[in-house]
């Protein structure tokens, strides 16, 4: 699909220097760019991680101290 849109000057030198020096096209790192963006920032993406996260772990090698670890800095992050 072929779209246009307007983004800074500084930005888009950044994107033309950063795809130069990892020999990919401007589509295909903004592509990536979007992908990646949309992927860390999707609440049903992050939920699903973390499940499978939670899904691998044995139940028997979780204690207190990551439980309470992990509930501390899941706290701590803004969502």
């Amino acid at each position: 699909m072929k779209t246009a849109i307007s983004i800074p000057d500084e930005v888009f030198e950044r994107g033309e220097h950063l795809a130069r020096e990892l020999s990919k096209s401007r589509s295909q790192l903004y592509t990536e760019a979007v992908d990646e963006y949309v992927a860390r920032h999707n609440p049903s993406t992050i939920t699903d991680r973390m499940n499978l996260v939670i899904d691998a772990l044995d139940g028997d090698e979780v204690d207190d101290f990551v439980t309470e670890s992990a509930r501390r800095v899941l706290g701590d992050l803004e969502w």
